[in-house]
Formats: C-alpha cells, structure tokens, sequence
C-alpha cells in the first residue's frame, strides 16, 4: 500500500505560495522553498537568521520559468517516500543545474529528500536502504574540528554513491 502512494503529494502544501518574513531583525537574503514535507521549525531557523522564506508546493515550476531569479537560493525540503517519485522536481533542479549564465546561477541546497532529488537531477541513482538510517541522539563528528554533534535521522532512501556520475 505505500508503495504505490505519494507521501510528498499527501504532504506539501496545497495553498502555494506561502511567504513568511524574518521576524525580529532585517531582512537579509531571500529563499524559495521546495515544500516536499517542510517543518516549520526549518521555515522559523531561516527567518530568525533574517531570511524571508517563500514556500511552493513540490511539483510547482521555479526554474524553467525564471521564478528562482527573484531570489537568493533554493531550498529543497526533507520529505517521506521515494525520491524517485518526485518526478516535477527533478526536472525543475536539472533545468537550474543546467543554466549556463553565471548570472542566472542560484545556490541549491537540499537535506534529507532534497538532497536526495539533488543528486537524482545531477545523474545519480538512489537505493532503498535495507533498514533505513533511524534514531533520535545520532553523534555526528565534524572532520575539521573534531566537535560532536547530536542528530535525529530519519532516512529511508540514499545516494548511490557507486552510481554518481563523474
């Protein structure tokens, strides 16, 4: 029965777009978010750090109608489900990858989900993982400083990073 529902359809949302302005300080970039199951915790973060945040539902068009040029970056939203299945994304982070105009270039950052539709629009492959990677209280180290950080994970699906392209 998952199999065959779309779990980022069933949760992004319907009324789009959403515009929520920083809060308590001056606004300093402005982010078009990729709703493929945003948490408002990631929408509240952005704008206490000053960025005004447009949210548009997963399937809506951004990049092969200019949209993206109104602002400062995109941000691919976390979500539930097959990447794979986010076909209408895919194909509007190829048509940003693809742009050859230094000046119509925008930073593109994606987690969980969305960095999985990344990699899918760079030529990637993604794999269901056999277990998935779940667990609230996860270490994660950074390479540079050594300093610890505690993580909730949730992942279902994962880069194939045996199929990336070069």
């Amino acid at each position: 029965y998952l199999a065959t529902r779309h779990l980022v359809d069933e949760v992004s949302c319907t009324d789009s777009p959403r515009i929520y302005k920083p809060t308590n300080t001056q606004e300093k970039a402005r982010v078009l978010a990729i709703d493929c199951g945003i948490k408002a915790n990631m929408v509240r973060e952005l704008n206490k750090r000053g960025v005004q945040v447009t949210v548009l539902r997963w399937n809506e068009a951004w990049a092969t109608n200019g949209l993206m040029d109104q602002y400062d970056g995109v941000f691919l939203s976390n979500g539930p489900g097959d990447p794979t299945a986010c076909d209408a994304t895919i194909a509007q982070i190829k048509s940003a990858l693809s742009r050859a105009d230094p000046t119509t270039v925008r930073p593109i950052f994606g987690i969980c989900l969305g960095n999985q539709l990344v990699g899918l629009a760079a030529g990637a492959e993604t794999k269901k993982l056999r277990f998935g990677n779940r667990g609230q209280n996860q270490p994660c180290i950074d390479a540079k400083n050594g300093e610890c950080f505690v993580t909730s994970q949730n992942h279902g699906y994962a880069v194939d990073d045996t199929k990336l392209p070069t």
